[in-house]
């Protein structure tokens, strides 16, 4: 599988990550299934896993911490992210620092981590929201310090809100962070505008999430679909939603190339960037590892259809969601 790196990753990570958000506390989460899925994924080069506190509190970075142990020959990235204390996703545009990261709740949560790990160190911590307000605050710059400094933690990492990817420029900007983490599929393009050629400049990272935009660029969506109470698609996809995006998903469904399914070219698009580190899809399934390391295998697409999908972009308000 090919791997990618930047200079402030320093580690060369598998093209194809794995999103562990669904592998914990999911109502219809299969456990045999998931360690099937995560050995399956090992098994085919995947080398990134990112995982958070969130998840399950914490029981996905137990799943983590047991694969690497399960896998001593294998050089796995560990990444997770420490939940704001205020437990706001995404965050207000007038919290504070003291609301979501106060250095004493930066340092106690990356030791909750590192418990639930089992591990004396984690690759990769992030920030799960953030504000560009924050950049300039000395007192999270030097908690971040202090733990890389420890050998706690290698590398920080901000997680940009949905529809936000602006909302990161001055956190790159300060020389603290290394890998940024923004939603990047055929709608959402965004990032493009000016994380990604910022990001490129400063040697940062960029793990790209939601490839298959919650499911409807995996063929999982259809106009009477409507999602039970507790999923969170249920308001992702509210009645509007999901009509706009169905309108656009048979228009992509129309330029298919012969032998390609929609999940494939979703997922081909993100990683033909070359400045996407990683991408992280959701894997609770063998099936679906099977399906994702087979679309990376076929490399990226060609630029007469990358320049198709570009008409496809969507700028769209973000929807408010832990992702």
């Amino acid at each position: 599988m090919e791997e990618r790196t930047t200079k402030r990753l320093g580690t060369p990570v598998s093209v194809l990550g794995h999103g562990m958000w669904g592998l914990a506390g999911w109502k219809d989460t299969d456990d045999a299934e998931v360690e099937r899925a995560l050995d399956e994924a090992v098994s085919s080069g995947v080398t990134f896993f990112d995982t958070a506190f969130a998840y399950g509190d914490g029981r996905s970075e137990g799943i983590l911490g047991n694969l690497v142990r399960l896998h001593p020959d294998v050089r796995l990235f560990t990444a997770s992210k420490m939940p704001p204390k205020n437990r706001i996703w995404p965050a207000p545009r007038d919290a504070s620092l003291d609301d979501c990261f106060p250095p004493e709740h930066i340092r106690e949560y990356t030791m909750r981590t590192l418990e639930n790990l089992g591990l004396p160190q984690v690759d990769l911590m992030q920030f799960h929201v953030w504000q560009d307000a924050w950049a300039a605050d000395e007192r999270w710059q030097r908690a971040v310090s202090d733990l890389k400094r420890e050998g706690l933690v290698r590398t920080i990492g901000i997680s940009l809100n949905r529809g936000e990817p602006w909302n990161g420029l001055a956190a790159i900007r300060t020389g603290f962070i290394d890998t940024v983490q923004v939603v990047y599929n055929i709608f959402d393009q965004a990032p493009e505008d000016e994380l990604f050629p910022l990001c490129r400049e400063q040697g940062v990272a960029v793990i790209a999430r939601v490839p298959f935009d919650e499911g409807s660029l995996a063929g999982q969506l259809s106009r009477d679909r409507v999602f039970p109470e507790g999923d969170f698609r249920r308001r992702y996809f509210s009645p509007e939603n999901t009509a706009a995006t169905m309108d656009r998903i048979e228009k992509l469904e129309k330029i298919l190339p012969v032998g390609m399914n929609l999940p494939e070219m979703a997922l081909r698009f993100v990683m033909s960037n070359p400045d996407v580190t990683t991408v992280i899809p959701g894997m609770r399934r063998v099936a679906s590892v099977r399906a994702n390391v087979a679309a990376e295998e076929a490399g990226p697409l060609d630029q007469v259809m990358i320049k198709r999908l570009r008409a496809h972009r969507w700028d769209r308000p973000p929807a408010t969601k832990p992702d």
